[in-house]
């Protein structure tokens, strides 16, 4: 269990230069063991992991560590001619070593080298370790031939081997298979030091000795794994549930009393005026007026007891979520059963996608799965693929890519220039109409791509697909649901359940394959 704090946030906040805040006043402390950070897409975790690791600076409040923060990004940037040992964290030190092994005997590459003079071996060790069939003949291998899974347990094995005392994994399970997501399983429940997991991997999460909650700017902090969390809060909403009902009872109940009291008070002053027709003016005068103080009175005490219920009843809402969920509506391409959409050769076995089928692509990390979507795509830069006789061609040039790292999103430019770069004949009005659905509003849409969260850039990515024209025939998604909270899984199953063009899908979650009624599998072996 964590017994002392390792990373101190306090009267933490961050705002957006466009005045979105994404952190608000947050107090609270991350412990040595494993921590879970858990909340909705959107919610500003990996904002805040970017906080701690120095990537961005807070707007106000003060973040303290224990020692050098390690990361796993959301994302893993590859660039060209990186190699094992760039996502291993140790080229500098591996080329340092080469280069004094080598006769070069400059005091620069001594530094860079320091204590660790068996980097090689250790990294030979770390690769061995995580069961991918690497070993040190591999280092110099370049990043771009692993898949996306491969990647991520590389890099995941550069962290330990590094040895911080804090680390930070943002979505770790993202591309996993089974047996890859059993080793960085085993991984975590071994790790010593300060282990921080940002995910939505239900699995995962049950692997923690704490779960802390990102929720509209603030957090909360609760001992035990995540599904211990989600029964505490049930208990919590459905106890916030009964105490609106009975405030709701209650401001029922005071708003007829005080109808009923302004019912009686209309009838006394009735009674009161034919009454006094008959009666001396000054007696008629003094009545009036003490009946008109008695009906104040009545009417401040009435409406001040419905004023106090009717607070208690919004007390009470406050008390209980309501969260907003994206609105998924892909549009309607209209294509016929009859028409030849695609074809998929797996060993010289062709799988013809026709009409409105879906196809999902499955197999282990490293076997070629998104190498087969880059072929269907048509991608200038794709590779021929590893296994024999294995390729996939489209028949329809009206196609919707996600791919696996959401890189077809132009960093440098704002979100609202990426949704509109698809569909150029859209006014501002329809583009920001679109983005809101996937909860995208005001001057969030003129934020730069590459501040995004990775649930944040599959929102825009799709919201692009959403507002092409003319729709695409094809939708060609790899790995859909990384980074994605539960809410929105839902929301893209019902909108892929409704879609009536073809689909090929790559993905590890069975769950999610599961829900989409598949009419065929293709299994890469």
């Amino acid at each position: 269990m964590p017994i002392s704090p390792s990373v101190v946030l306090n009267d933490l906040g961050f705002t957006w230069p466009d005045g979105t805040v994404a952190l608000d006043h947050c107090t609270a402390a991350f412990g040595r063991g494993r921590t879970a950070l858990v909340g909705r897409n959107g919610a500003g975790k990996s904002t805040l992991v970017r906080l701690v690791t120095g990537q961005l600076h807070p707007t106000s409040g003060t973040i303290t560590t224990s020692g050098p923060v390690d990361l796993l990004p959301q994302r893993l940037a590859a660039r060209p001619g990186d190699t094992v040992t760039d996502l291993l964290g140790i080229r500098p030190t591996v080329t340092a070593l080469r280069a004094v092994l080598g006769g070069d005997a400059s005091p620069a590459h001594f530094d860079a080298i320091g204590d660790d003079w068996d980097v090689e071996e250790q990294a030979a060790a770390a690769l061995s370790g995580i069961g991918l069939g690497l070993d040190g003949a591999d280092l110099d291998r370049p990043v771009s031939t692993l898949s996306g899974g491969q990647a991520v347990l590389v890099a995941v094995a550069g962290i330990r081997m590094r040895r911080a005392p804090i680390a930070f994994l943002d979505e770790p399970t993202n591309n996993l298979d089974r047996r890859a997501r059993g080793v960085l399983l085993d991984m975590v429940d071994g790790w010593s030091g300060t282990l921080v997991l940002v995910s939505h991997d239900r699995e995962l999460l049950e692997h923690v000795d704490e779960t802390c909650e990102l929720r509209t700017g603030a957090l909360t902090v609760f001992g035990g794994t995540f599904s211990a969390y989600e029964e505490r809060l049930a208990v919590q909403q459905a106890a916030a549930l009964r105490e609106v009902r009975v405030a709701e009872q209650r401001h029922r109940t005071e708003q007829r009393q005080r109808i009923e009291a302004e019912t009686k008070i209309a009838r006394r002053a009735r009674a009161g005026r034919k009454s006094a027709e008959n009666m001396p003016k000054g007696w008629s005068d003094e009545r009036r007026k003490h009946a008109e103080q008695t009906a104040g009175r009545l009417r401040t005490g009435y409406a001040g007891d419905e004023a106090a219920a009717l607070t208690a009843k919004h007390e009470a809402a406050a008390r209980v979520r309501v969260d907003e969920s994206i609105t998924v509506v892909l549009p309607d391409p209209d294509v016929p059963a009859s028409r030849s959409i695609a074809t998929v050769t797996v060993r010289g076995r062709d799988t013809v996608v026709q009409g409105p089928e879906r196809v999902a692509v499955t197999g282990d990390n490293g076997v070629g799965k998104t190498t087969l979507l880059e072929q269907l795509v048509g991608l200038p830069a794709a590779r021929e693929h590893p296994l024999p006789d294995t390729r996939a061609a489209a028949h329809v040039d009206r196609i919707g890519y996600l791919p696996q790292r959401k890189d077809s999103l132009d960093d440098a430019a704002t979100v609202f220039d990426n949704v509109r770069r698809g569909a150029p004949a859209a006014t501002d009005a329809e583009v920001k109409n679109r983005l809101a659905r996937f909860l995208v509003r005001g001057d969030a849409v003129e934020r730069l791509a590459g501040d995004l969260s990775g649930g944040e850039r599959f929102r825009v990515a799709l919201a692009a697909l959403v507002l092409a024209d003319p729709p695409p025939q094809l939708l060609v998604l790899d790995e859909p649901t990384n980074d994605l909270d539960l809410t929105s899984v839902d929301q893209l199953v019902d909108a892929l359940r409704a879609y009536r063009g073809a689909l090929v899908v790559v993905s590890h979650d069975e769950t999610f394959l599961d829900r989409l009624d598949l009419t065929t599998r293709v299994e890469l072996s």
